[in-house]
């Protein structure tokens, strides 16, 4: 009965977040940043016949890297924004009174929401990510080492951030939780740059920035796993030593520790969500 329930309300979720103005604004701006990709790469393209075969790599793979984490930030800002309205929506409008009025757990309502915001977020990135190799393929001819690897990584980070949001929505206004979202989003991303500069200059204050961040908040971590799965893998070598600190370069895949630690801290914000919506007054 409750595996039925979740079910039903992922596909709920699935459907409305089909009819969300979010998804139009999502399909916009993806379009566009595959249209600006398509140009810049063919105006890369048209320069490679003054690099030679390890620069034209390394330009295309770094170009890809940049374009990628374009691609994370609006999945990013969509499924923030999609994630918010969800419950912290439903419960001011009154219509999470009515579904929960059935002798139905809420526990199960939010799993629902969430296995079909994670639905949605992945086959967004998968779908999206897909478009971008085949631009990449077709204007330089070039194609990421691990691409699967990439996008699953890359879904794990909508995920992980999308449950973020479910969290904060079931104690702060739907705007605001998608603002807090992609702000720590945001602010993760750059403590992971200063981690890495401070690895160059063996700051070690510098560096333990990146590494706590990255703890408390995968996103980036998992980012920079992605990251590792589309470059070339000769690209470090080429880059040498100042790699450490690219913020569109990634020095080692990401160790099994840290993807079940990932896969730990999804599991554990998802349980405090649910007893925060559990507790919470409709």
């Amino acid at each position: 009965m409750t595996a039925r329930i979740v079910l039903t309300v992922a596909a709920l979720t699935l459907h409305e977040a089909g009819r969300r103005r979010v998804v139009r604004s999502l399909a916009v701006l993806m379009v566009a940043l595959l249209a600006l990709s398509a140009w810049g790469f063919s105006l890369l393209d048209a320069e490679f016949g003054t690099f030679t075969s390890g620069e034209s790599k390394m330009a295309a793979s770094t170009v890809l890297n940049l374009v990628m984490f374009g691609l994370s930030l609006i999945a990013a800002l969509g499924t923030a924004f999609l994630a918010g309205p969800t419950l912290a929506g439903e419960t001011e409008s009154g219509i999470a009174l009515a579904v929960l009025a059935r002798p139905v757990r809420r526990s199960a309502v939010l799993v629902g929401k969430w296995l079909g915001l994670v639905t949605f977020g992945s086959a967004f990135v998968i779908l999206a990510g897909a478009a971008e190799f085949v631009v990449v393929r077709s204007t330089v001819g070039y194609w990421p080492p691990d691409p699967v690897a990439g996008l699953a990584l890359l879904a794990a980070q909508t995920t992980a951030l999308l449950t973020l949001g479910l969290l904060l929505s079931t104690v702060i206004s739907p705007m605001a939780s998608g603002i807090v979202s992609v702000g720590l989003f945001c602010a993760t991303w750059i403590a992971g740059v200063v981690g890495g500069v401070g690895a160059i200059f063996d700051n070690e204050s510098l560096a333990r920035v990146g590494t706590v961040s990255q703890v408390m908040l995968p996103t980036d971590g998992l980012w920079r796993g992605a990251m590792y799965a589309f470059q070339d893998p000769s690209l470090l070598a080429l880059a040498g030593s100042p790699a450490e600190g690219h913020p569109f370069l990634s020095q080692a895949p990401l160790t099994g520790a840290y993807l079940a630690w990932a896969g730990f801290w999804v599991v554990g914000v998802l349980t405090l969500a649910a007893l925060s919506f559990q507790r919470r007054d409709l």
